[in-house]
């Protein structure tokens, strides 16, 4: 597979709208299927050598035999994106190169991954290679809802007595941009990410016509209940991969942060004000957050709310537990009348060793990206690989693409788009990773 086939591979996945959504019956199953035969015919040797457990509705769970099964490895991504928003420079699922970029969703997240992986193994099975260790490939199919494909392939891994040595998944990135005044683009590496926690506060009432209002009805006292959260933060700290990914990034910094940054460990409380006021990214770093997401209250305009509802999305912080976190959200909203119903409740991940395995994406991340400096850090987003954590004690997120911030803040959002020679390059990355693996 040359280069212009794996980036016409991705045009392709892109151009189909795999959307997932947490009510079974508002997917498009046809999407689902056509980008499961899409990926058979753009990557025939994959599914030609490769051993395929289909999982769940559209998991997929491939084994590759290599030499040895002594030290497994998991290579992970995702078919499924979210809903498009927002006013797009060009087509959403159109997939069109422009000026030497992929412009659709999931280019970032996460079919860039996706096909990446695969792109990486035809090539190497084109050539006769044989991994040293089995090398699996995981592609869940409803990760952007936490639905169940992962942890389907856990089971289906389990059963099978494989115990992984390292599993790999979506998360950092060459991240350029990644704090003020560090020029250095960071190779981070997710060795932990925060746990996600969804709650509802509720309000009932009586509701009735507008034209007779009691005070602090249901819609009036859930505001209230959001806005004393709002101001009601979580303690903020720095957990020990931040201190390392600050130690790292302190020979790039500016003059006047260096003895901060290069001496983190010794200086956390310093380093935790610093990154509070640095602005919403950096502070997420530092502490739980809430973030709320949905709202409803009466159908009309006329009409006082009987129920009124906000939805909270919580990501907890390494060192919090969901209990610590629920405690705190009923203390800040202090109010026995609004109901507090948990939604989902996912623990914080446990953080990963920075031992040989690290070490071996560490340097596969040096060899194909000179520039970059490679790190731990916190993801504070959630991925499927959560679920691997039951199977394996070695659980890294880094998806190996440059971006830039623009195109960070564009994952979720509009204008999602991936360079071809940022996609390539991790075309290339994925493939020495293998090719390193230790006998």
């Amino acid at each position: 597979m040359d280069d212009d086939a794996a980036v016409a591979a991705l045009q392709a996945l892109v151009r189909i709208p795999t959307v997932s959504d947490r009510d079974p019956a508002n997917v498009d199953v046809a999407a689902f299927d056509e980008a499961v035969d899409e990926l058979e015919l753009r990557f025939p040797l994959v599914h030609q050598h490769l051993e395929l457990t289909r999982v769940d509705t559209h998991g997929l769970l491939f084994r590759w035999i290599g030499r040895s099964d002594a030290k497994p490895v998991v290579m992970m991504a995702h078919l499924d994106v979210v809903a498009v928003e927002g006013e797009w420079q060009h087509p959403a699922f159109g997939g069109d190169v422009v000026d030497g970029t992929i412009w659709g969703r999931g280019t970032l997240d996460d079919k860039g991954s996706l096909v990446g992986i695969c792109a990486a193994v035809e090539r190497l099975l084109a050539e006769g290679f044989v991994p040293a260790q089995d090398v699996w490939l995981s592609f869940g199919g409803n990760e952007e809802v936490s639905g169940t494909s992962a942890v389907l392939a856990v089971e289906a891994l389990r059963a099978r007595g494989v115990q992984p040595w390292f599993v790999i998944d979506e998360g950092g990135a060459i991240a350029s941009e990644a704090f003020p005044g560090v020029a250095a683009p960071i190779g981070v590496i997710g060795v932990t990410e925060k746990g996600v926690t969804s709650v509802e506060l509720r309000v009932e009432g009586r509701g009735g016509h507008a034209s007779t209002p009691a005070k602090l009805g249901p819609t009036a006292r859930i505001a209230r209940a959001i806005t004393r959260l709002d101001n009601s933060p979580m303690p903020a700290s720095v957990p020990a991969p931040t201190v390392e990914l600050f130690r790292r990034m302190g020979a790039h910094a500016p003059l006047a942060l260096r003895p901060i940054m290069q001496n983190a460990g010794r200086a956390k409380p310093l380093l935790t004000r610093a990154l509070v006021l640095a602005g919403a990214e950096p502070a997420a770093m530092t502490r739980t957050t809430f973030a709320i997401t949905t709202l409803s209250g009466a159908p009309a305009l006329n009409v006082i709310a009987a129920t009124a509802k906000a939805g909270v999305n919580i990501r907890i912080m390494v060192g919090d537990t969901v209990a610590g976190v629920l405690e705190h959200v009923r203390k800040a909203v202090d109010d026995d009348q609004v109901h507090i119903d948990v939604v989902e409740q996912n623990e914080p991940s446990p953080v990963s060793p920075m031992d040989e395995a690290f070490e071996l994406i560490e340097g596969t991340i040096t060899e194909i990206f000179p520039d970059a400096v490679p790190s731990p850090y916190v993801m504070m987003a959630a991925t499927d690989s959560r679920f691997f954590t039951a199977i394996c004690p070695r659980v890294y997120r880094f998806a190996p693409f440059r971006m830039t911030k623009a195109q960070r803040e564009s994952i979720h959002s509009f204008d999602e788009h991936l360079g071809v020679d940022a996609f390539l390059d991790g075309v290339r990355w994925y493939r020495r990773l293998i090719e390193r693996l230790p006998a």
